[in-house]
């Protein structure tokens, strides 16, 4: 029947297009951070790590992942790679603080307090890379997360203005299933991601803030 030839059309059609935007997005994240992606001993000092949040426990602590992007991020200060630490998670309730778990993880690691910068509504990749720039003033910096999530951290933050390139964490892997899961949705991501730059979403805003320019000033 005719109606049905046409439906199937339109299937075809439309899978075909999400095809090619899924492709073509992957593609996109592929370019923008080649070569950008380094271990710790090798990655191009920066005066700022942004440690993208990860998630809390129920007892209000960094998840595994989360506190491995934290370790990653303290061997880098530990290195002298990166002068301060912009930690950006959400805090979206006064029962749910990220960032103040984020900052307490790696005081309680030996960085100085002084040395880190919360940013409270970092609520997904795009809006902790804006917000790094639009909010702190960050022009330049290295991107933690784990290793799967990090090519479409470092193409959206350049995206937005970031000069980023970036330290992926692998231990992770150890947690087999959930790599795998979160290896698996990173292909859907990515097409969130080129549409946000697409279109310029903007993220939660507010007043600018100085705490990277003054953690940085007083290094001066």
């Amino acid at each position: 029947m005719r109606w049905r030839r046409t439906a199937l059309a339109l299937f075809i059609g439309a899978a075909a297009s999400g095809l090619g935007i899924l492709a073509g997005s992957n593609i996109w994240v592929a370019r923008a951070s080649a070569g950008r992606m380094y271990a710790v001993a090798d990655v191009p000092a920066k005066p700022v790590a942004l440690v993208l949040g990860a998630g809390l426990t129920p007892a209000g602590e960094p998840t595994p992942y989360l506190a491995f992007r934290l370790d990653l991020a303290k061997q880098l200060y530990d290195a002298r790679k990166v002068e301060v630490l912009l930690v950006s998670g959400d805090n979206r309730t006064h029962a749910y603080d990220e960032p103040t778990a984020m900052m307490d993880y790696l005081v309680a690691q030996g960085v100085p307090a002084t040395r880190i910068v919360r940013d409270f509504a970092g609520r997904d990749t795009y809006d902790s890379c804006a917000r790094a720039t639009r909010i702190f003033g960050v022009t330049e910096a290295i991107v933690v997360t784990q290793e799967y999530h990090l090519p479409r951290a470092v193409a959206t933050c350049r995206a937005v203005g970031v000069d980023a390139v970036g330290v992926g964490d692998t231990r992770g892997q150890q947690y087999g299933a959930t790599w795998s899961q979160g290896r698996l949705r990173e292909r859907a991501a990515v097409v969130k991601a080129s549409w946000d730059i697409s279109i310029r979403r903007d993220p939660v805003l507010g007043a600018q803030e100085s705490g990277v320019r003054d953690a940085l000033s007083t290094l001066r």
